[in-house]
């Protein structure tokens, strides 16, 4: 099931022997933009053919508002609704720890006061179709509220019948959010860019999805803020050694498996018989699971077993992928964490699976993926503002920086820069009274 890898004693460069999916291939991304550009030419009437088209179904209303929401946070049973109360309160107060307040120095007459200052209104997409994912309602809307955003507005494709889960508005209304859009995929980024006569257009767009969804925002990037991230299909790295717990190493490795197609899971291991183990482990697993043809279909593709001689040797294959998340099943697993550079998020130890931090740990698992953890992180408070300079001088601070701006304005050719501060300094050197 599992592909197999040998890096021991291997010195070359890891580029040429490790493989890793590359989003955005030309296909989906033709079929990206002539989906967003009939969203943009017809409105809601391309939205609910589409939803015809795509999921099997042709919304009515496309807007679910606050009553509905409230009505399905009563309708779920009482443990499901304490569960989303706690890992909502979990993800606020970790946001919250995130917040900055207003920042200021002054040196020689010039004030420089730095202010985040949150958007207007932001779109979060929450995928569907395969699951239902209340847990991305709460990872995108509370950090979005936190921010100050004003209004927060959810995407989720609808159900089979038309209508979105009661445990996905419910999770909305725990969340705070205005209102909810049954609209999925590429077409769903769209109408947060462009608007739609039902969807008014956002000032950001974050969120995870498939393929065709982390495409489209990175087209409509610049119509509308978009995490540099691309948040895509899901990927896990489990490095493990012999102290690992074998069932443990296997079902993490599944967890991101099942998500489906595209992904990735690989174990790093400095022992064969560790693979063998986690490998037939896997295999039971995955016979006995619902979401068997998910799993297959990604490991069949993506799921690997590197061998590798030692912690410096996974940690390079580690920081290689730069997956979304990182477990670390090893004797020391703080020794292999200080070498990592680039992962989306990082879970030492047998009892800290990624799973926690997909629900209740409190950072967004919204995560980079497709190695745009080499420049990117997750989801955060800084994702839904934007840094306002307030910069204010006086007499004293244009005499002393004044002749530098009019040296450096004057090395770049622009004049009408360097006369602003010559008058200015002028006006000084006269005794004007300004």
């Amino acid at each position: 099931m599992l592909r197999r890898i040998d890096l021991r004693g291997y010195e070359g460069d890891l580029v040429d022997v490790l493989p890793r999916p590359i989003p955005g291939e030309d296909g989906p991304l033709e079929a990206v933009r002539a989906i967003i550009d009939d969203v943009r030419v017809r409105g809601d009437e391309a939205i609910r053919e589409m939803g015809e088209r795509f999921d099997g179904v042709r919304p009515g209303s496309l807007v679910v508002g606050p009553d509905e929401m409230s009505e399905s946070l009563s309708a779920i049973d009482i443990p499901l609704r304490t569960a989303l109360e706690v890992a909502a309160g979990s993800i606020r107060l970790h946001h919250e720890a995130q917040a900055r307040t207003d920042h200021e120095w002054e040196r020689d007459g010039l004030s420089v006061r730095s202010r985040a200052v949150p958007v207007d209104r932001a779109g979060c997409y929450v995928p569907g179709g395969r699951a239902s994912y209340p847990s991305t309602v709460l990872m995108t809307a509370i950090p979005a509220g936190v921010a100050g955003v004003g209004e927060v507005v959810v995407c989720v494709p609808p159900g089979p019948d038309g209508r979105i889960a009661d445990v996905t508005l419910a999770a909305a209304a725990v969340a705070g959010a205005d209102v909810v859009h049954p609209v999925g995929g590429a077409q769903a980024i769209a109408a947060l860019a462009y608007g739609t006569e039902s969807i008014r257009p956002v000032d950001v767009v974050v969120g995870p999805g498939n393929v065709y969804v982390a495409l489209a925002k990175r087209e409509v990037a610049g119509r509308v803020g978009v995490p540099s991230a691309f948040a895509g299909p899901s990927e896990v790295v489990v490095v493990a050694d012999a102290t690992a717990p074998v069932g443990f190493a296997a079902i993490d490795m599944v967890v991101q498996a099942e998500h489906g197609p595209d992904g990735l899971a690989w174990l790093v291991t400095f022992d064969e018989s560790v693979a063998d183990a986690v490998e037939a482990e896997i295999a039971a697993i995955t016979e006995a699971s619902r979401r068997r043809n998910d799993i297959e279909s990604t490991l069949a593709v993506s799921g690997l077993v590197v061998l590798v001689e030692d912690v410096g040797q996974a940690a390079a294959v580690v920081n290689h992928i730069a997956p979304e998340h990182l477990q670390l099943m090893v004797g020391d697993p703080q020794e292999v964490a200080a070498q990592v550079r680039h992962a989306g998020a990082v879970f030492c130890g047998p009892w800290s699976p990624a799973s926690l931090g997909d629900y209740v740990a409190g950072p967004s698992h919204v995560l980079p993926t497709a190695g745009t953890a080499r420049f990117a992180g997750a989801l955060s408070l800084a994702d839904f503002t934007r840094d306002v300079h307030v910069v204010t001088a006086d007499r004293s601070a244009v005499a002393a920086l004044g002749p530098h701006v009019v040296v450096l304005a004057e090395a770049e050719g622009l004049d009408a820069h360097a006369e602003s501060l010559r008058r200015r300094l002028a006006a000084i050197e006269g005794g004007d009274d300004v």
